[in-house]
């Protein structure tokens, strides 16, 4: 049973100009007793999926769960930071019905090992069918950490996959024959697009976009229709939100603005020359868990920022921009427990996914306040 409330939120204001000091909202919960919700993806008006850590990919349809999973998802790894993770619908989903999921799974000749893996299957009445791997990352790795797994569609068609520097694996960031701390770009069929920035090169591989990142969870397409923003989580502090270019180098472990989880330097520079400096970074770390552009009506003083998700202690955030400038941020919402995912629904809410085994499905839409008389009457 939905559980719903309506309470007044104080925006709290990091930095910059606020647009509001308090906003009302409703805070409906959905579905709750979850098992590691990771990522939800909207299919219409009433309907959207979301997936479960553990490896179930979930129905929401007219604001009820439906209690059958989808069926036909491949084995996942859950283990550390392993888990089914984002689920996205190709652009023309109405039309093909196939969406994607990323994953992590155990080599099947070396259970020691395990790599992110991405498929692509028909969705139709509930069953996953006709399920084609576009992508795989290489090498394996024996540690179930830092596997990245966001993806994006570009305006385009073509895909953007972020893959993480698997923990100890982060030297590896800066070379190209690896997919380790990168950001790869396929097609919708798991080929690799011609115009991008490595094909050709005898040392590199040819899906490679961007390199020299640590571990991002976060992927947002301007509505400007040209910046890609890209948000990763840092060490002990030093989380970066990016602006993607093809062929840039992002600059992980060789610069950063954190330090080593035991206190030790890892690096001594926050800058080089030939790598990008992020537009913000955060210490100490907040562990950004995803992000969207937000372009609706439901909430006007909203459009055209970037709205954050973080797992520490758990809170939204609103960026506001100029250009490939952030000028000012503010938090949401600091109440609802450690913030995995964040989406906008078709009429203008926000679809949140708490983190933990016992998480949640939250919907955030416009409270409407009535008027009244002096009476106090409506």
């Amino acid at each position: 049973m939905r559980q719903i409330c309506c309470f007044f939120l104080t925006a709290i204001v990091i930095f910059g100009p606020s647009v509001q000091a308090s906003e009302g909202y409703n805070i409906e919960t959905i579905a709750s007793d979850l098992d590691h919700p990771w990522s939800i993806a909207v299919l219409s008006d009433n309907e959207f999926l979301f997936t479960e850590g553990v490896g179930r990919l979930r129905r929401v349809i007219d604001w009820e769960l439906d209690p059958y999973p989808i069926t036909g998802i491949p084995p996942v790894l859950f283990k550390g930071q392993g888990a089914l993770s984002d689920v996205v619908l190709h652009p023309e989903f109405g039309a093909n019905r196939y969406l994607y999921l990323s994953f992590s799974e155990t080599d099947s000749t070396n259970t020691n090992l395990n790599t992110l893996r991405v498929i692509r299957g028909e969705y139709k009445n509930g069953v996953l069918s006709n399920s084609l791997t576009v992508f795989r990352a290489t090498p394996l790795r024996k540690q179930a950490l830092h596997f990245g797994a966001r993806l994006l569609f570009l305006p385009d068609g073509t895909l953007l996959i972020t893959v993480g520097d698997a923990f100890n694996h982060r030297e590896a960031a800066q070379t190209l024959d690896n997919h380790f701390g990168k950001v790869v770009r396929i097609n919708d069929d798991g080929s690799v697009p011609h115009d991008n920035p490595y094909v050709g090169h005898r040392s590199a591989l040819g899906e490679i976009w961007s390199y020299g990142h640590r571990n991002m969870q976060g992927l947002a397409f301007g509505g400007d229709g040209e910046l890609i923003f890209e948000h990763e989580h840092g060490p002990k502090g030093g989380d970066e939100l990016n602006i993607l270019k093809p062929g840039f180098n992002y600059g992980w472990p060789a610069v950063t603005y954190g330090i080593d989880y035991s206190g030790a330097l890892i690096s001594p520079f926050t800058e080089k020359e030939g790598m990008q400096p992020p537009i913000k970074y955060w210490i100490p770390s907040i562990a950004p868990s995803s992000m969207v552009f937000y372009e609706k009506d439901m909430f006007p003083a909203w459009k055209g920022s970037l709205l954050v998700s973080a797992l520490v202690p758990g809170d939204v955030r609103r960026l506001t921009l100029s250009g490939e400038t952030v000028i000012g941020e503010e938090i949401l919402f600091d109440e609802l427990g450690r913030v995995r995912h964040i989406t906008v629904a078709r009429d203008g809410s926000l679809l949140l996914a708490t983190d933990g085994s016992d998480g949640k499905i939250i919907r955030v839409s416009k409270k409407i306040v009535s008027a009244t008389n002096s009476f106090g009457e409506e």
